[in-house]
C-alpha cells in the first residue's frame, strides 16, 4: 500500500516538474531569461527569493507555488552567469523621420541637440521624485481610490500597460501623450519583438506607427494569465523584484489639453465616433450627426474644449466604461504605489530624462531616444485653454487628477482654481 502511494506521489511530482518546465523554458518570450545586469538591480538578503516578500513565510505558499518560487529562483541563479550578447553599436538612422501618421506631420520633429541647456543633478533630481512618490503613498491622510490596495488586488486587465523585455530586464509602464510612442518604439529595439525584412530593427524611428500601437507586438503583464494561469502572479513579482521599472509623466492638465488636441482637433475617425459623437449630442446639443469625421469637420462641428471636461466630469462616463487610455489618470494606469519605480522621468525634462536613463541602462550605445516634437503643447498654454472654463469645474477637475499633480510632485494650478 505503502509502495503504491509513494509511485502515485512520484508521478504526480514528475508531472508536476515537467510542466513547469515546460512553462518556464518552452516560451519563445524569453520569460524565464532574467538579465540581471541593470544598474538598478538592487541587493536581496541571502537566501530571499525574489519577489516573495521579507520574511514571508514559505510554509504559507501552496506546494505547487512555492516549488514554482524555488524553480525559478534557481532560473534566476543560471541565468545571471550567462553572458550578454555583445553589444552592437549604435546604428545611426536618416537624418529625418519616416512621417506616416498626419499628427506626427503636423507637429513636426525637433532636430536641435539642446548643447546649450544646463546640465541637470540627474541623481538628485530621481531620489527627489521617488522620495516624494513613497512618502505621499504611504501618507495616510492622503487618500485616492485604489491607493490602499495590494499589487495582487490589481485586476490583469488593469496591467496591460506595463511593457517587458527581458533581454535587457527592463518594465515600461506607458502613458499615453507622454512621449509614449517613442519609448515604445525604444523598447521594441532593445526586446527585438518586430522584425523588418527578418532582421529586428535597430533604428526606433524605422518602426512604423500602426506597428508600434499594435498590442500582439509588445509582451505586457496582462498576458501573463492567458500563459502562466495560476502561476502568472509569481513571474510578475519576480520580474517587479529583479528588472528596472521606470514611467514617464507630465503635468496632468497639460496632458489633458494634449489629449484634447490630437485626438479632437485632428481628424481621427475612432476617436469621432466614440466620443465625439456622445459628446456632440450631449453636451453641444446636436442631433443628426454625420457618421464620418470628415463629414463632420466639413460641416465645422468639432467637439469644443469645454465639451470635452463636461465629458470628463460627468459620472456616466465613468459608469458607462472606465476613462480611455488617453485621459486616464496615471495612477490608474501604473499603479505606482503599488509598484515601486526605479526610475521617474518627466516629458518637461524629457531629453536629459532620456538620456540619462538609457546610460543607467546601459543601452546608450545601442540606441538613442528619437528627438521630441517641435511644437509640444507646453504648460504656459493652460490658461488660454482654461480661460472659458467654469471656476467650478476646474476645481471639480483638479480633484479628479490631484494624485497625479501629488505623486509626481507637479504644483497645484492655484491660478486656475481661484478666483
Amino acid at each position: 500500500m505503502t509502495k503504491a502511494r509513494l509511485l502515485r506521489l512520484s508521478v504526480v511530482l514528475v508531472s508536476i516538474f515537467m510542466i513547469l518546465l515546460i512553462i518556464v523554458y518552452w516560451d519563445n518570450v524569453g520569460t524565464a531569461h532574467f538579465y540581471l545586469h541593470t544598474s538598478f538591480s538592487r541587493p536581496h538578503s541571502p537566501g530571499a527569493i525574489p519577489g516573495i516578500a521579507a520574511g514571508e513565510d514559505w510554509e504559507a505558499l501552496p506546494d505547487v507555488d512555492e516549488f514554482l518560487a524555488k524553480l525559478l529562483s534557481s532560473s534566476l541563479k543560471q541565468n545571471s552567469s550567462i553572458p550578454r550578447k555583445t553589444e552592437q553599436l549604435l546604428v545611426q538612422g536618416s537624418s529625418k523621420p519616416v512621417v506616416s501618421n498626419l499628427e506626427e506631420n503636423v507637429r513636426g520633429y525637433d532636430w536641435s541637440t539642446h548643447n546649450d541647456r544646463n546640465s541637470l543633478d540627474q541623481e538628485k533630481l530621481q531620489i527627489e521624485r521617488q522620495r516624494t512618490l513613497r512618502e505621499f503613498c504611504a501618507n495616510s491622510s492622503f487618500t485616492f481610490p485604489t491607493k490602499e490596495r495590494s499589487f495582487d488586488d490589481i485586476p490583469n486587465y488593469e496591467l496591460n500597460h506595463l511593457i517587458v523585455d527581458d533581454r535587457h530586464g527592463i518594465i515600461y509602464c506607458y502613458v499615453p501623450k507622454v512621449a509614449c510612442t517613442n519609448w515604445k518604439r525604444v523598447m521594441i529595439v532593445l526586446s527585438e519583438s518586430l522584425l523588418d525584412q527578418g532582421v529586428p530593427y535597430r533604428n526606433p524611428l524605422d518602426i512604423p506607427r500602426e506597428h508600434v500601437h499594435n498590442t500582439s507586438t509588445h509582451l505586457t503583464f496582462n498576458k501573463f494569465w492567458r500563459r502562466y494561469g495560476k502561476f502568472s502572479r509569481h513571474l510578475m513579482k519576480i520580474k517587479l523584484k529583479k528588472y528596472t521599472k521606470f514611467l514617464f509623466v507630465r503635468d496632468p492638465f497639460v496632458r489633458l489639453i494634449s489629449a484634447f488636441r490630437s485626438k479632437f482637433e485632428l481628424e481621427n475617425e475612432e476617436f469621432y465616433r466614440r466620443f465625439a459623437i456622445p459628446m456632440l449630442k450631449l453636451y453641444s446639443n446636436h442631433t443628426n450627426l454625420p457618421t464620418s469625421v470628415s463629414e463632420a469637420f466639413g460641416a465645422g462641428l468639432k467637439v469644443s474644449f469645454s465639451d470635452f471636461i463636461q465629458y470628463l466630469l460627468d459620472p456616466r462616463t465613468e459608469k458607462m466604461a472606465p476613462f480611455n487610455e488617453h485621459w486616464r489618470q496615471v495612477y490608474r494606469l501604473c499603479h505606482p504605489c503599488q509598484i515601486d519605480y526605479d526610475f521617474i522621468g518627466k516629458l518637461e525634462t524629457l531629453d536629459e530624462d532620456a538620456a540619462y536613463l538609457l546610460q543607467l541602462l546601459k543601452v546608450d550605445r545601442l540606441l538613442r531616444f528619437p528627438p521630441s516634437y517641435r511644437n509640444r503643447t507646453a504648460s504656459s498654454w493652460e490658461d488660454n485653454w482654461f480661460a472659458k472654463i467654469p471656476q467650478a469645474w476646474r476645481q471639480q477637475l483638479y480633484k479628479l487628477y490631484e494624485a497625479d499633480f501629488v505623486l509626481f510632485g507637479y504644483p497645484k494650478p492655484e491660478n486656475l482654481l481661484k478666483d
